[in-house]
């Protein structure tokens, strides 16, 4: 009785409501005079005004007539609801706007300018050197300095060390590229396994001698493979400092590519992994290869309890003047840090490279005749046609004098009289002859100097370490305090140059498929932890543990190595070769694959209401998952979910700890669907179209999309149905802009479709924040008006061509070297564009030859309806040595400040 009273009311709020804004329109047009008849004749001016009205009648009958359907669809849902909250739907109005039902729910992430503030608000301590700066002020000239190329002449005062003798520490290593010319595997076995064995061997011969290691996913693979005495004297060694372990890491990230979370991911992989196994904890951070440094970084190892650190690829220009300043060695401040809680010490190594010709000192020709693998009869030589010599009693005298001048030369670019000096080379001390030449006769030379109290000197071999705690004593501070009168820096050292313009940028975009695959498989494998966590820990509680796949445990390791292995340099930058690459694809798509089957298990425990029956069979999942990948080359492809009249239920995870409203879109099989909440409740859908090529819609593939307000962490399920009863799934409108081609378009009649065959003219997409404004020639991005504002931002987009010179030296995996200015992309047809609007989202595709650019609004409170999605595909078959690019041209005053993401962790400038 109460229902039927309820519709009743609501019929007759309609019938009064559409019987006013009749009489409403009726009494506009009999009181407007220019209607009025003047003895049955109307002047000739005011007949294309009496149009203009009876266009405008027939606009406001339109909009009525919206208003009414929307007050009708709201009754019958209240009507077959009736025991639940009634739904308000999104209307479309005539004019081309969505209009949202409001919502007394709160919204997520409102953006206030206070949230902005952050670095503004925080009194930051003045750094003596802050990388902007400094970047405006150096030249960039590229002056020759002499055997230093890229520096300047060393002189020294012979007595300078009169009262305070050189300390010298010659720090072997060797750079393991867990992936590069050769895949991870084949490095191992053909060079990695032996320069380890090698180790334990030579190391335990001499209490003297020392050596550091860093990539902890070759130690690991080795370490798997040896037998228990072996691990016992590995143990020994760092036990007695003769083995140092710096940075820890998984391996040597790249700085410029990876995400923070995966940079600290493959950190505390590698942590644990020492900690377990050799009882070990890095103290230094070493990063001789990494393309460029991140200040992230340094906040990573200094919140990790590291206290020192080196860098070494820096611009050559950077290096020259931080050597001239002596300010090679400094504590890294992050931008933002107000108490210097984040300062790192840091070292910067001065010269070209890390291998010992450019290590010794500023001579790479002397410094090279000091690396005793080169030995004449060797495989390998030096190029400035100076041979090293073996060490004997009759030239030690006048081989230690020439090296100590080295030494005493690279000790003047610093503050203190220490002297850091690496030893080693890419996969160096795999021959055991190797170990033999360099540590025997670098033993002669360190005896004989130390023999010689004239010399003023203290030289040996140690680790990275035993440099730093030196340095730390001399300056009277404990390892990780400020020594005094040591300069602090803020910002990051990125663009890296090694020589004349060799930029190395081309690797920030070598390669975006994988770079792309990388970031996916971070997102999973965030997902995974933490519904494996809720799941065991819930099975645990419930005494179900031995039902439920523990072996789940070892496919997330497994996962977390191979994301830990992607972040290497050479690996996620895209600059090794293809063979590698492809070995990194596979690995990075097992996981993926396996990390979807324990999202799969733990979803499926979670949402088992009844823990008891909770069955676990691997060969019939319990869920299947919203997209798959055929290989490790293929893109994504959306699963379509076959829909009848019974449930089919959706389970979405949050892996994020806030609360979130999102649109959720999934493919189905028919136009005829409806989305519900778990317990029944029917949502407001936006259906759309699936393009299966350029012009042709799929006639059996559809998108439906809802607004979802998920839990932080949590689980939520919503039901999709095969109805007729379709009235809370919307459709959207789709118009063609075909800009004179012709072109015919397969359509749907599900959707109203307008085609506009040679329409020029510009055209906006909205939403209750701003409206975004695109060329009617291009279909690109041309302004944007936020809302409540009169003035519209003017933002050019456009599609650019780099060409690459004709010289030896070519734009590639590392280097982006141009062959001038960038040209415009000009494609041989105009491109086709459609424009897809919505209740929830709307978007601008514009499809060129070589380009498909997706630019998407969506229709929601909070930051993501403050956002536009610009998405990107691109075919570069045809463009061997170009490079296509996209630019953004606005009229925003910045007066040239350019804010960058760093790793994702924060915005500098």
């Amino acid at each position: 009785m109460k229902l039927k009273k309820q519709v009743t009311v609501c019929g007759a709020a309609i019938f009064c409501v559409a019987v006013f804004s009749l009489y409403l329109m009726l009494d506009k047009v009999q009181h407007d005079p220019p209607r009025r008849q003047n003895g049955g004749n109307f002047p000739r001016s005011q007949i294309s005004v009496l149009q203009n009205r009876i266009e405008q009648l027939e606009q406001l009958l339109e909009e009525n007539h919206e208003i009414i359907s929307h007050i009708k669809d709201s009754v019958l849902e209240l009507t077959a609801n009736a025991e639940g909250q009634p739904i308000l739907l999104p209307y479309h109005t005539p004019n081309g706007t969505w209009v949202m039902p409001p919502d007394p729910r709160p919204s997520f992430y409102s953006v206030s300018p206070q949230d902005c503030q952050f670095s503004v608000a925080n009194k930051r301590q003045k750094t003596d050197l802050q990388m902007l700066d400094v970047y405006t002020q150096l030249p960039f000239d590229n002056v020759d300095g002499g055997v230093w190329k890229q520096g300047f002449d060393i002189t020294y005062d012979p007595k300078e060390w009169d009262n305070e003798p050189l300390q010298v520490f010659v720090v072997p290593h060797s750079h393991n590229d867990p992936g590069w010319i050769k895949t991870f595997d084949k490095y191992y076995y053909d060079q990695t396994q032996h320069i380890l064995n090698n180790m334990v061997v030579k190391l335990h011969e001499d209490p003297r001698r020392k050596f550091i290691w860093s990539e902890i996913s070759f130690f690991s693979k080795w370490w798997d493979n040896i037998n228990s005495q072996k691990r016992a004297a590995v143990r020994r060694l760092v036990a007695s400092g003769q083995l140092e372990m710096t940075t820890g890491g998984w391996v040597m990230p790249d700085e410029a590519n990876t995400h923070y979370f995966a940079m600290i991911d493959q950190m505390i992989e590698g942590h644990q992994w020492l900690k377990k196994n050799l009882d070990a904890t890095p103290r230094s951070g070493w990063a001789v290869d990494p393309f460029g440094h991140s200040s992230t970084m340094p906040y990573i190892l200094r919140r990790s309890n590291l206290t020192s650190m080196l860098i070494q690829r820096v611009h050559y220009s950077i290096k020259k003047h931080f050597a001239a300043t002596q300010s090679l060695e400094f504590m890294w401040r992050q931008t933002w840090d107000p108490d210097s809680s984040t300062d790192i010490f840091c070292h910067m190594m001065p010269f070209y490279s890390y291998d010992v010709p450019h290590t010794c000192g500023p001579d790479p020709k002397i410094c090279c005749q000091f690396d005793f693998r080169r030995l004449p009869g060797g495989r390998i030589n030096c190029p400035w046609k100076v041979p090293p010599r073996a060490i004997t009693d009759s030239n030690v005298a006048e081989r230690a004098n020439i090296l100590l001048d080295q030494y005493k030369k690279k000790s003047k670019l610093y503050r203190s009289k220490v002297v850091l000096v690496p030893l080693g080379d890419d996969f160096r001390y795999d021959k055991i002859q190797e170990w033999d030449a360099q540590f025997l006769n670098y033993q002669k030379l360190f005896d004989y100097m130390n023999s010689h109290p004239e010399l003023h000197v203290q030289a040996q071999f140690g680790t990275l370490s035993d440099y730093f705690d030196a340095l730390y004593k001399r300056m009277g501070v404990v390892p990780g305090i400020k020594p005094p009168d040591f300069p602090v820096v803020s910002g990051d050292f990125f663009s890296y140059a090694d020589r004349e313009d060799h930029y190395w940028t081309g690797y920030y975009t070598s390669r975006p498929f994988y770079k792309s695959m990388d970031r996916v498989l971070e997102s999973h494998l965030r997902g995974a932890e933490i519904l494996y966590s809720l799941a065991i820990n819930h099975a645990r509680k419930a005494g179900t543990e031995s039902k439920y796949p523990l072996s789940d445990y070892a496919l997330l390791t497994d996962a977390r190595r191979n994301l830990g292995l992607f972040q290497h340099h050479d690996a996620i930058t895209g600059t090794a070769k293809e063979a590698v690459v492809i070995d990194y694809g596979v690995r990075l798509l097992h996981s993926l694959m396996n990390l979807k089957r324990i999202i799969i298990n733990a979803a499926h425990y979670l949402v088992v209401a009844d823990k008891e029956k909770y069955h676990y069979d691997h060969s019939v999942p319990f869920f299947s998952t919203d997209e798959s990948r055929l290989t490790q080359e293929s893109l994504p492809e959306k699963t379509v979910i076959k829909l009848t009249a019974s449930p089919r239920y959706v389970v979405v995870f949050n892996p994020v700890e806030q609360n979130r409203l999102c649109v959720v879109s999934l493919l189905v099989n028919t136009y005829n669907v409806r989305v519900l909440t778990e317990d029944g409740q029917p949502v407001a859908a936006q259906l759309s179209p699936v393009w299966q090529s350029v012009t042709d819609m799929n006639p059996d593939v559809y998108q439906v999309s809802f607004t979802a307000r998920l839990p932080s962490l949590g689980l939520s399920i919503f039901q999709l149905h095969a109805s007729i009863d379709t009235h809370t799934t919307l459709k959207s409108n789709v118009r063609v802009h075909l800009h004179g081609r012709e072109l015919s378009i397969k359509k749907q009649d599900v959707f109203p479709v307008k085609v506009a065959e040679s329409s020029t003219d510009d055209f906006h997409i909205e939403n209750q924040y701003m409206q975004v404004w695109f060329s009617g020639t291009t279909g690109l991005l041309k302004s944007i008006k936020r809302a409540g504002e009169e003035q519209e931002q003017k933002i050019n987009m456009q599609f650019l061509i780099y060409g690459t010179r004709t010289s030896k030296d070519k734009s590639g995996a590392y280097l982006f070297l141009p062959d001038g200015e960038a040209k415009p992309y000009t494609p041989k047809d105009p491109p086709v564009v459609k424009v897809t609007e919505g209740p929830f989202y709307s978007e601008v595709t514009c499809q060129y030859q070589h380009v498909q650019q997706v630019m998407r609004l969506y229709n929601l409170p909070g930051t993501e309806g403050l956002s536009l999605d610009i998405s990107s595909l691109i075919d570069i078959r045809d463009h061997v040595n170009k490079e296509i690019a996209m630019r953004l041209s606005t009229d925003i005053q910045s007066e040239d400040i350019f804010f960058t993401d760093l790793n994702g962790f924060q915005v500098n400038v």
